[in-house]
């Protein structure tokens, strides 16, 4: 199977090691000093287990126009690179490509195929020019959701820290031949992976935890153990999570685990930054949009207050704003 990942940062590196020491003829596309350790030593793995994975069978590119038609593409890049290489994506397609977006957040085809009162509604948000509609045929993309958390730790070494599983389902609840493929190819390569006929569910389940601690982690620089273990932020994190499902719940969602179940696993995860905490703190452009712009945008589509939401998501566009402009990171630095 030929498959090309779409950057190779923390989820890209993990899958593409793994994919590729599973037998697949892996290609990654990325950039910079990165790419260029991969090309020059390949690229490593550092599993929370303790386990090292070194691979050199792979291709890298920084053109996606060089990796030639795949089986799978896999778009593990920040939700807001989605409309720059959307329209470089038909030199990858064959005529049964499948297109694996690998976002946090909700994705930009969440009322692709839905069925319902906002069946095919765009959501203007993530998707404003309509670029993503004109340029990915949505007959291709099978939902996923990420739940492995890891990070890059120099240029060509990722480390996996948490989790193993890549839930799948087709965006209209069908079961499929390519679905039980790709779990397949998953489980070949030691993931956990299975077909949910409703996978809106379980990324609004992700959501809520993305939701609440990603721009917490981001303002306060605490760890998933520290926001939970602090009774203020513990109760923050709840108030949040209880807006967006309440969002979810008017678009006809259910939540298959309680709020204060999904608390208590992610303390259970430990002193894990977010990814939206090390992006502060390497001056990269925050995934706001999926994360919290999309469930306000969803909120006054559905008539929902959402209070909480929209006052962090102000405070933390602000700070996304001032990195920008100032071309600044944000650390926390020791003084004693």
């Amino acid at each position: 199977m030929k498959i090309c990942v779409v950057g190779a940062g923390a989820i890209g590196g993990l899958l593409a090691v793994r994919l590729a020491k599973s037998g697949a003829l892996v290609t990654v596309v990325d950039r910079g000093a990165h790419l260029q350790a991969i090309q020059r030593n390949g690229l490593k793995l550092l599993m929370a287990d303790g386990s090292e994975h070194l691979t050199r069978s792979l291709e890298a590119t920084a053109n996606i126009g060089n990796a030639g038609p795949q089986d799978v593409v896999i778009l593990a890049v920040k939700t807001q690179i989605l409309p720059a290489i959307a329209p470089q994506l038909g030199s990858l397609m064959n005529d049964d490509t499948v297109i694996l977006p690998m976002q946090n957040g909700l994705p930009w085809w969440y009322f692709q195929k839905a069925g319902g009162e906002y069946d095919g509604r765009r959501i203007e948000c993530l998707d404003p020019d309509g670029r993503l509609a004109a340029h990915v045929d949505v007959d291709r993309v099978l939902g996923c959701v990420v739940f492995p958390a890891g990070e890059v730790v120099s240029p060509g070494v990722v480390r996996h820290t948490e989790g193993n599983r890549f839930p799948l389902g087709e965006l209209d609840g069908s079961d499929s031949a390519r679905a039980r493929a790709l779990v397949e190819m998953f489980t070949d390569a030691g993931f956990k992976s299975f077909v949910l006929d409703d996978i809106r569910a379980e990324i609004w389940l992700k959501l809520l935890g993305n939701l609440s601690f990603n721009p917490i982690s981001a303002l306060t620089h605490a760890t998933l153990e520290d926001i939970c273990r602090y009774p203020p932020s513990r109760a923050l994190a709840k108030s949040l999570m209880q807006e967006a499902q309440a969002v979810a719940n008017s678009l006809g969602i259910t939540l298959r685990v309680s709020i204060d179940k999904r608390i208590a696993g992610a303390e259970k995860i430990g002193s894990h930054k977010t990814s939206m905490l090390q992006d502060v703190e390497a001056g990269r452009g925050l995934e706001l949009e999926a994360i919290m712009g999309a469930v306000a945008e969803l909120a006054c589509l559905t008539g929902i207050a959402t209070p909480g939401i929209d006052a962090i998501y102000a405070l933390v566009k602000l700070l996304d704003k001032t990195m920008r402009e100032d071309h600044g990171a944000v650390q926390l630095r020791r003084i004693a």
